[in-house]
């Protein structure tokens, strides 16, 4: 919500003033005069920025910015969530003073104000929509033309600005674009909520011809009338004139007028789609009628196209069937926290292309205006939302900014013709409040009620052209009790059957138990997903490992039964991109792996997958080629290590070759083949192959570290690194360590004797923990465990080694609340074991009654280390001695110095 304050603030000191003066740099790209024939001119204002957050110690910084790019990532729970400000000169002169000068920002995170020499220019309320300040009044064109610019940004929690919780991270700062716009005093009106003041819609479109209807809202700031004209011209692609119209008007001092105006219509147009995303160039022109200069100029795309969801036969685009497919996305990006420069994100939207997607989640808040120009360039249709995640607060001031955001939303991005819905809700009944007062809660599900209702009313009445949709998660019935099933147009769910609880069969049964009882009401999937960590790989995937395997038999699941599926409407996996989350834990802290990317957007196997299910042209992958390096143990006296390669294809089959030697055709079997490849040590090349057109192939190298079967005789051993408590493979990219699962005792080789996989206490992860280890970001690593044992033997040959043990204590420490989108979130109270245990070490005493918790603390990385010589052929042998509780150790490494 953006307020406009005439008031005259004095803040600043005059020893800060002076500073001021002395750390500005001057700006001579506005000390030039002004065109007066250029209509309207915008400039980047995005360098010469200075920061702090104390008003102190102030750094220099160039925009967009966050201040929380690195404590969203740090082993301390939370984040800087409070005051940050920004300060810059802005150099005027004399030419500007008949002009109208207006800040514009993109995106500030979440309250901003703005002000100008020292005086508050404007408030806005709201962290992802564009506002925009009015500053010709408050600025100096006389004498010394130096203005201070200084906004104070603030992301803190408050309970009436949405969003109030969620899961990805409220950065703060001016984390978008800010610009000078500089216009004449007539000129297109820019104080309806951040929007243009021109409103394009299309009212007519057929193969046989459309129409064009424009919408433009003028301004007159000067002290006398003008009469003018108001142009509007359609180019077409190639820059030829389609339709013009031209309104003459008269526009008193002082006066706002709306004027509305149809194009000639079109004859047989070409219409936008993902596979032919035609834009047109609208160019509206307000001109002096007098002299015939130019005033004020906007060019709009204008894309011609017509849709309509069903809930019976699905979604149909200019009047064919079309499946909906595509992501969510969320905005930030690693290293850079939610201030990401334009480059990268349209990026994101070429990989959502190059993916096969044709839809595009702008999810949970509208974004940079980038991503829908981008999105209209590509032929990417849209929804977007307001941010009114989880739950809501019951006043007044929440409805008032929850509908003022809509309608900022709304009118921004108005003339995107990729935008086909606009929503204002997600899963908003995840955990309700007054769980333990049933006749409050009730009031408060009334109250969501009445919110729900509002903001469809207030959509419908700002575009009737455009659907609404709200996203749900998975709790059908309370959805259908509290009435929020009726009130939008299309319904979105959220379903995570087979990752957060339930089974994968479970998915299926969903999709038709909404098309049974809620026949009438169009369906989109709007998230499905499972954690993917890039790191972690599994032969035996499981429901919460975490491994890439398990995130694409998941995938391919979902993505079956959508697709057979004509009343699903569409399907958007969550997400993209993995994303920021700082309350997470897991195996890689602070952030959400559900993406088909990284959060540095390197592809997974998954994205690969998605590729052969929505690519229409011939596709072939060795989608686990991703993972580069590889280590396992030789087939007993054999010279390799067989382990199972994943292609991602649209084709019947495919056949795979390992160094040159074919390894036969294998059928695809919901766009996969599998091949049990025996890896030899060193360099592997894959190379996989159409067989009904051998120049459609992918290749992939695969370095592949060989452990002999008996350790005994490899008089060649280097490094052997394991995981206890596992069945999952950890790659440590950083260092090139390649993690095995453990396995137990086999003479010759080596392994554990006795014990039991620690477990934690929830219904979710087959093994180990979630939490987050302090002290190290090798979170897998510490995070399984085994419990009990009574030994640890590994039979190596004789030489010097050094040997490093890691521990770190799983029970105990604070009792942490489950997140709530955990939906199987049963989390059994921790009893912490007080353990305390000897280490022996070939016969002599490696830890003298070690404490792990007492010299750590809980869920910490400890890391013991020790140079052994191995003598007479007896290896190295662990001897666990139990003083107090259960022995543990959660993982070994060995290296051989010589």
């Amino acid at each position: 919500m953006l307020f406009i304050q005439n008031k005259k603030t004095a803040f600043m000191t005059k020893p800060f003033y002076l500073l001021l003066l002395l750390i500005f740099f001057a700006d001579p790209s506005f000390s030039k005069g002004i065109d007066k024939n250029a209509g309207r001119q915008y400039l980047g204002l995005n360098d010469q920025w200075t920061f702090s957050k104390t008003e102190q110690n102030w750094q220099n910084v160039t925009l967009p910015h966050t201040w929380n790019a690195t404590d969203v990532m740090d082993d301390e729970p939370g984040y800087y969530r409070g005051i940050g400000w920004y300060q810059r000169v802005l150099k005027t002169n004399t030419a500007m003073k008949k002009q109208r000068l207006f800040l514009c920002f993109d995106g500030v995170n979440q309250e901003a104000e703005v002000y100008v020499n020292g005086q508050l220019a404007a408030r806005h309320v709201g962290g992802y929509t564009r506002f925009i300040v009015p500053i010709t009044r408050f600025l100096k064109f006389d004498g010394d033309f130096k203005n201070e610019i200084r906004v104070k940004v603030n992301n803190r929690y408050q309970e009436d600005i949405a969003p109030l919780s969620a899961d990805f991270t409220f950065f703060g700062g001016i984390y978008r674009k800010v610009g000078l716009l500089i216009t004449d005093p007539v000129h297109f009106y820019n104080g309806d909520f951040g929007a243009d003041g021109l409103y394009i819609s299309t009212p007519e479109v057929s193969a046989a011809q459309a129409r064009v209807s424009v919408k433009g809202v003028l301004e007159n700031t000067a002290q006398k009338g003008r009469k003018l004209k108001l142009r509007s011209i359609l180019y077409n692609k190639q820059g030829d004139l389609v339709a013009q119209k031209t309104i003459v008007l008269h526009l008193k001092a002082g006066e706002k007028k709306t004027i509305l105006m149809d194009l000639p219509k079109i004859e047989k147009p070409e219409l936008w789609s993902p596979d032919n995303p035609m834009l047109y160039r609208l160019v509206s022109s307000i001109i002096d009628a007098s002299d015939s200069s130019l005033l004020d100029e906007i060019s709009n795309p204008v894309g011609f196209r017509w849709f309509k969801f069903d809930a019976e036969k699905g979604f149909f685009l200019n009047g064919n069937p079309l499946k909906l497919m595509g992501a969510s996305r969320h905005q930030d990006y690693e290293g850079l926290g939610n201030a990401v420069p334009d480059a990268l994100q349209i990026r994101d939207i070429e990989l959502l292309k190059a993916m096969g997607g044709n839809f595009l989640r702008v999810a949970h808040y509208p974004q940079d205006p980038v991503i829908l120009e981008t999105c209209d360039r590509l032929g990417i249709l849209t929804s977007v939302e307001i941010p009114i995640v989880n739950a809501i607060t019951e006043s007044q001031a929440f409805t008032e900014n929850c509908k003022y955001m809509q309608q900022e939303m709304i009118r921004q991005n108005f003339n995107h013709p990729s935008v086909v819905m606009w929503a204002y809700m997600n899963e908003v009944l995840l955990r309700p409040k007054f769980g333990a007062d049933k006749a409050r809660q009730e009031l408060y599900f009334k109250h969501i009620q009445e919110l729900a209702e509002a903001l469809e009313a207030l959509t419908r009445k700002e575009d009737s052209s455009r659907y609404t949709m709200m996203a749900l998660h998975g709790d059908f019935e309370r959805y259908h009790k509290v009435g929020l099933t009726k009130i939008p147009m299309v319904i979105g769910w959220n379903l995570y059957q087979g990752w957060y609880g339930g089974t994968l069969d479970g998915f299926a049964q969903f999709l038709d138990k909404h098309h049974r009882e809620l026949p009438d009401k169009p369906l989109l999937i709007t998230e499905f997903g499972a954690d993917a960590d890039s790191r972690i790989r599994s032969f035996k995937p499981e429901r919460f490992d975490k491994s890439v395997e398990y995130a694409v038999k998941f995938s391919q699941v979902y993505l079956n039964e959508m697709l057979s599926r004509p009343f699903v409407n569409g399907g958007m996996v969550w997400n993209l991109a993995d994303f920021s989350s700082e309350s997470r834990e897991e195996t890689m802290p602070h952030v959400n792996n559900k993406g088909l990317l990284t959060l540095g957007r390197q592809a997974k196997d998954t994205y690969y997958l998605y590729q052969a299910y929505l690519l229409k042209r011939p596709f072939l992958k060795i989608a686990s080629g991703t993972w580069k390096e590889r280590t396992g143990t030789a087939e007993a006296y054999k010279s390799y290590a067989i382990q199972p390669v994943q292609v991602a294809t649209n084709l019947k089959n495919a056949e795979l070759f390992l160094n040159g030697k074919s390894l036969g055709l294998k059928e695809s079997i919901d766009h996969i083949c599998t091949w049990e490849v025996p890896f030899v040590a060193g360099t592997n090349v894959l190379k996989v192959i159409n067989p009904l057109d051998p120049e459609l192939n992918d290749q992939a190298m695969i370095e592949f570290k060989l452990l002999p079967d008996q350790l005994t005789d490899d008089h060649d051993f280097s490094t052997l690194n394991v995981l206890l408590g596992a069945q999952r493979h950890f790659i440590e990219e950083a260092n090139h360590r390649l993690w095995l699962p453990d396995q137990p005792y086999r003479k010759g080789a080596w392994g554990y004797i006795g014990g039991t996989v620690f477990k934690a206490g929830n219904n979710r992860i087959p093994y180990g923990s979630d939490k987050n280890i302090r002290g190290t970001d090798l979170d897998p690593i510490y995070q399984t465990q085994r419990m009990g044992l009574s030994a640890y033997k590994i039979d190596v040959p004789n030489g010097f080694y050094e040997l490093n043990l890691y521990f770190s204590e799983l029970l105990g420490g604070e009792q942490k609340e489950a997140l709530a989108y955990n939906l199987d979130n049963y989390q059994g109270k921790e009893i912490a074991e007080q353990r305390i245990f000897s280490l022996n070490l070939n016969g002599k005493v490696f830890l003298k009654d070690f404490n792990i918790q007492e010299e750590y603390g809980y869920a910490s990385a400890a890391q013991k280390s020790i140079r052994i010589e191995v003598m007479d052929g007896k290896g190295i042998t662990l001897d666990f001695i139990p003083l107090k509780g259960q022995a543990v150790l959660n993982a070994v490494s060995l290296r051989k110095l010589y």
